[in-house]
């Protein structure tokens, strides 16, 4: 039988990626034998954990648009040309039977490339909210999974489907993890944790409130994860240096998510389609802090969809230096809180999303099981 290829795209942001890789693993596990390429944007994220993930990427020199004047919009036309050239020549030399693209621009080129020579395409849409690399590229896409109803503003009724969003399969059992997650955090079993993730490449205004409620939470003995992203993080350092706790750890990328999921009581995260979709899963009480420039504030959007049916808290971010850290501590001394929202986030959860993705990518590839 014929060796199935795949090439995956999409990039810039974990929300972006991670979606990617946890589809091409449960593709993986479904046809072992599989051949996979990620294709990425040169200098962006996805050139570093894709590789750690196992997956070979190549690299093209896309760019987003800025909407301020740069001088690098100036060269987006020819870096465009250029990436178009580069993914005519991958998809020409790997021959894929599908293509995925997972959102960000560096799908665009990808994509185009692989339609243009009658390659089916797949998309996913995390969002409430379609990006625009995936409204563009809707239209030569066969297929389009997604994770909200009344997409149909987006996108062509006939080629959507209602997935939910793919997820890492590590975290889907968080819960016989725990006493692992201790150890390899090395905290104290007794004392609660607050798990604090502003997105792969971190959160200024969630950052900002966590500086401003450090002293708090060392009075209360809160044990806490603080993912930072990398530019925040030597200041988040040495802020819970001077406090002298082994108890508070600032790290700027989690790579160990489902024991970081295994151990917190209470999660403050943005309110990005695949952390909502991850805190449904683990069945974590959460504050959401929505940011405020997404795209038509889909953030704001994703995070009301929980908080409408009482499974997660909601903090402004121009109010987050304010209350967020007094609001993550009234939750985590609330247990009975805790456990609504626990039990209410867990109700909306679509724990077989990623199963569902994979087996349509099969399809389209004519690949039979």
């Amino acid at each position: 039988m014929k060796t199935l290829k795949i090439i995956f795209s999409g990039g810039g942001t974990g929300g972006h990626i991670f979606p990617a890789v946890a589809i091409a693993n449960e593709i993986k596990r479904l046809v072992p034998d599989v051949e996979i390429l990620f294709v990425g944007a040169l200098g962006k994220m996805e050139m570093e954990k894709v590789p750690a993930a196992g997956y070979k990427i190549i690299g093209v020199p896309i760019v987003g648009f800025q909407r301020k004047f740069t001088l690098s919009n100036l060269k987006l036309p020819f870096l465009i040309i250029q990436s178009l050239f580069q993914t005519r020549k991958i998809v020409t030399e790997f021959k894929p039977d599908v293509v995925v693209g997972t959102g960000g621009y560096a799908s665009g080129p990808l994509l185009k490339a692989a339609t243009s020579k009658g390659i089916p395409a797949l998309l996913q849409e995390q969002n409430s909210y379609a990006g625009i690399t995936n409204k563009i590229l809707s239209k030569r896409a066969s297929k389009i999974c997604v994770a909200y109803e009344g997409m149909e503003e987006f996108f062509a009724k006939e080629k959507i489907i209602l997935t939910g969003n793919p997820v890492r399969q590590d975290i889907t059992d968080i819960f016989s993890k725990r006493d692992e997650g201790f150890d390899y955090f090395k905290f104290e079993k007794n004392r609660k944790v607050i798990l604090v993730v502003g997105g792969s490449l971190g959160a200024k205004g969630i950052n900002e409130a966590m500086s401003e409620g450090l002293a708090l939470l060392a009075d209360k003995n809160i044990q806490l994860i603080w993912q930072t992203g990398k530019t925040y993080y030597e200041i988040a350092k040495q802020q819970i240096i001077s406090f002298e706790s082994k108890n508070m750890k600032a790290v700027d990328f989690i790579s160990r998510m489902d024991l970081a999921y295994a151990v917190a009581d209470v999660v403050v995260s943005r309110a990005g389609a695949g952390a909502i979709s991850e805190l449904c899963i683990v069945k974590k009480p959460s504050i959401l802090v929505p940011l405020l420039t997404a795209a038509e504030d889909h953030q704001t959007k994703n995070a009301m969809a929980l908080v409408n049916k009482k499974a997660a808290i909601l903090v402004r971010d121009n109010q987050a230096k304010n209350y967020l850290v007094k609001e993550a501590i009234a939750l985590i001394e609330n247990e009975m809180l805790c456990d609504e929202l626990s039990k209410n986030c867990a109700s909306l959860a679509r724990p077989d999303s990623t199963n569902k993705i994979a087996h349509e990518v099969l399809k389209l590839a004519n690949y039979s099981l």
